[in-house]
């Protein structure tokens, strides 16, 4: 193509972006120009448009996983990602690939325009919501309608916060963070809540499900070995908060960075807690009053009380004796009038009943505190 030519396909695509045109309309001219089939899709490979006669593949995501014939780039605005513009059945490069940069770019502006508002109407709604200002389910449902947001009857919230060495920490590090995170997290019919509030990204996850939210504490778990491997520099700390209907979420989001907060001071950087498996740590930081102290209590010995009750064993009085003999296998053996080793037994099936190591001094502490609560609260 000639400059002139060139200058024309720009001028072009200016005129289409200025008449409201929309990407669709600059995949359109892109395809007519450079005689090919054009196709846009997200960030996420979801198909958004496609132009052109040629017989085009279901994706792109072969162009840039495996190299596959065609051409794609990334549509970005600013450091963020928006989506894949690719081009198939022109053979000329060095014409095509122009031609396809100064499209991806329009379309970038785009979409990024579309992006900055619908991102501002969805922020105004979870900032609402967190600050309990809706009387009802009903109401709340009506503003998100209004939002053009589906949303689920629970959710789990997640607080992220990305860390990286103060010489290379940069504004991209947050939008990257949130692309990791819009990737990672999976919904069916409901829509993905995010919000950020300073250093922090709340990620608000449907949960409706029990398996929902489980796949979610297990997909938030696995975020700072994502992330390292895409980018050494930075570090990811974050905390899970508890399963919470629609109108409680700021109750979730609460959980979430109490998590956020204990788990960097318990297991350092680079580490997501669930609150809901952080023991007595949680009660430690927020201070609990006798009644949660005692809730507590019963709640982790209960399974313990359970199996006793079901197979008439004396776990429960195992435990609280080994911790009275300062854990001492064979002074506990002696007064319980059993081998020793039925003692290892017992603590054995005591740390998978209860889901804690004995090994661990985190654990320990939980289990440690259950007993004293127990023991005050019965000799009350």
């Amino acid at each position: 193509m000639t400059p002139e030519e060139i200058v024309e396909f720009a001028e072009g695509l200016a005129r289409i972006a200025a008449s409201g045109g929309g990407p669709k309309a600059l995949a359109a001219h892109l395809a007519r120009t450079a005689q090919a089939g054009v196709l846009l899709e997200d960030a996420q490979w979801r198909h958004l448009a496609a132009a052109g006669s040629t017989n085009l593949p279901p994706s792109a995501r072969a162009v840039v996983e495996s190299g596959a014939p065609g051409r794609a780039l990334p549509v970005t605005a600013g450091n963020a990602q928006l989506g894949w513009l690719s081009l198939f059945g022109n053979n000329a490069v060095e014409e095509t690939d122009l031609l396809l940069r100064l499209t991806a770019a329009a379309i970038g502006v785009e979409l990024g325009r579309d992006v900055a508002g619908a991102r501002g109407r969805r922020r105004g709604f979870w900032e609402t919501l967190l600050a309990g200002a809706y009387h009802d389910a009903t109401s709340a449902r009506e503003d998100a309608a209004a939002h053009g947001i589906a949303l689920a009857p629970a959710y789990l919230a997640i607080a992220l916060e990305a860390e990286a060495p103060e010489e290379t920490r940069s504004a991209a590090d947050f939008g990257e963070l949130r692309a990791l995170a819009a990737e990672t997290f999976r919904a069916g019919d409901a829509e993905i809540g995010f919000l950020e509030r300073g250093a922090v990204l709340f990620v608000f996850v449907p949960a409706a499900r029990e398996v929902d939210a489980s796949n979610a504490r297990t997909a938030a778990s696995l975020l700072p070995r994502s992330i390292a491997r895409r980018k050494t520099q930075m570090r990811v700390s974050g905390g899970v908060g508890s399963v919470e209907a629609l109108l409680a979420v700021h109750a979730s989001a609460a959980s979430a960075q109490a998590a956020l907060a204990i788990g960097r001071r318990v297991y350092g950087t680079g580490h997501v807690a669930a609150y809901d498996e952080l023991g007595a740590y949680p009660m430690l930081y927020e201070g609990a009053d006798v009644e949660r102290l005692r809730a507590f209590a019963a709640r982790t010995l209960a399974p313990l009380r359970l199996y006793d009750e079901r197979h008439q064993t004396e776990l429960e009085r195992t435990l609280k004796l080994y911790f009275q003999v300062g854990q001492n296998v064979k002074t506990a053996a002696a007064a319980l009038h059993v081998h020793r080793h039925t003692v290892f037994y017992r603590l054995r099936q005591i740390a998978e009943i209860c889901a804690r190591s004995l090994e661990s001094s985190h654990d320990q502490l939980t289990l440690r505190l259950a007993v004293a609560v127990d023991e005050l609260h019965d000799s009350t």
